[in-house]
């Protein structure tokens, strides 16, 4: 992945006339079309009429200096790294804002009871833990990720554990680390997502030391050096400057707009790159941490991993815009903001299939003559909560008939397949199987 280096704006400016300084000047903001492109765009694109390519960039990085603000982080030399809010990143985030946070209603498949949120959340989860996996390399395919999540076997290798290891460490995300974040915390978070999947078992939740060769990024394709990280020597500071970021207060007099903030956590903590394998996982949980405690309770329900992972090199390359361009991360929220709001927007459309495959199968089972109508409610009410367990007590007591009536109904669903019967001690459960809205499908 190549991307072009920009010109010198120093040295453009110093090399240019006056008279077509002042040209430029006036120009002003319209010379960045709203897009915030990098100088590898601006090359090959036509620029406005009577300045040349290099003017042009001179321009654009004139307009946007004013509202460029810096952040805690810095590169190995001691700059500062900056980001801008241009118009683009202001409507991203008035979506975000709009659709994650708030209490803005769920479809009602989703917001009908507890069971189904928590079903949705874990079924969001386990996505996310796949999805992660898979970007950073696990084969396993989804199908069979889903199972081992789902039926708590063994990892049978290392992709698996990762998956596993993943689906772990975002529940200690939800459950382990608290609204304050702590280098600790971190470190645990990191062990959890790595525990046995690492050549070397050590490296699991510690940073880099100073006499270990640095991790750097290399291009997938061509094996071009993307990024080298900070040196080990400088991690533990670096982390504590991260936690630090995180616990700031909104309410500070330099208000840094929580979405933006998480955004850059994820940015800085994959900049540093502290560990041997498995930074970009940490950097996504991460993400995910903060918008939660921010109340961003969407997000939650959301598969970044999964949008990152349809076009890898968008995601790389935003790192790379970055850093070639005076540490601006302005291209990496941009990139982020554009795929939280593709991944709301595949959740909408998920929720509104959702929906309709619900009323589609409950039609249909409303009007089948194979089942009575105390299994028909039953199997109503298991299509919408998919999660929730059936006793021959709770169903004899919900339609008023005997144990004997109660139990012949679960094990007559069970045995067509519709339900599945676990024992503990000497009472019997029943659960909906995974696929029951097809298999009713197929039984009209």
């Amino acid at each position: 992945m190549y991307v072009a280096p920009p010109p010198d704006r120093w040295k453009i400016l110093q090399e240019l006339e006056p008279h077509r300084l002042m040209k430029i000047l006036q120009m002003g903001g319209s010379l960045d079309n709203g897009e915030y492109a990098h100088w590898d765009r601006i090359r090959h694109s036509e620029p406005p009429d009577g300045i040349d390519h290099e003017e042009w960039w001179l321009g654009i990085k004139i307009a946007r200096q004013a509202s460029l603000r810096p952040i805690a982080l810095d590169d190995s030399d001691g700059d500062a790294f900056v980001y801008g809010t241009p118009d683009a990143v202001f409507r991203l985030l008035h979506y975000v804002d709009q659709r994650c946070g708030g209490k803005i209603a769920m479809a009602e498949v989703v917001t009908a009871d507890e069971h189904a949120r928590q079903h949705y959340l874990v079924n969001s989860l386990m996505e996310e833990a796949i999805r992660s996996s898979q970007l950073e390399g696990a084969t396993t395919s989804r199908r069979v990720a889903k199972d081992l999540l789902s039926s708590g076997r063994e990892p049978k290798d290392r992709s698996e554990r990762m998956i596993l290891n993943n689906y772990r460490a975002l529940q200690f995300m939800r459950e382990g680390i608290g609204p304050t974040l702590t280098p600790e915390a971190m470190l645990e978070l990191h062990r959890i997502l790595t525990e046995g999947t690492l050549e070397d078992p050590t490296a699991a939740g510690r940073l880099q030391s100073p006499d270990e060769e640095r991790v750097a990024v290399y291009d997938r394709t061509d094996g071009a050096l993307l990024h080298a990280p900070p040196p080990a020597e400088q991690l533990p500071r670096r982390l504590q400057a991260l936690c630090d970021f995180a616990n700031e207060p909104d309410d500070l007099e330099r208000f840094v707009h929580p979405v933006i903030r998480g955004i850059l956590l994820h940015f800085w903590l994959a900049y540093d790159h502290p560990f041997e394998d498995g930074n970009g996982r940490t950097a996504r949980a991460l993400f995910y941490w903060f918008m939660r405690t921010r109340g961003y309770w969407l997000v939650e329900y959301l598969s970044i991993s999964r949008i990152l992972r349809k076009a890898p090199a968008q995601y790389s390359r935003s790192f790379v815009l970055t850093e070639t361009d005076e540490r601006d991360t302005t291209y990496f929220l941009l990139y982020q903001l554009t795929v939280i709001k593709r991944a709301v927007e595949e959740l909408d459309e998920y929720l509104r299939r959702k929906v309709k495959e619900v009323r589609d199968v409950e039609r249909m089972v409303r009007c089948s003559a194979e089942f009575n109508h105390r299994e028909l409610a039953l199997l109503s009410g298991a299509v919408r909560h998919p999660d929730r367990s059936y006793s021959f007590k709770a169903h004899a007591t919900r339609h008023g008939v005997t144990h004997e009536t109660a139990r012949a109904d679960l094990i007559h669903l069970s045995e067509r397949g519709l339900l599945t019967r676990h024992q503990i001690g000497r009472r019997h459960f029943f659960r909906p199987v995974e696929e029951l809205p097809e298999l009713l499908k197929q039984l009209h």
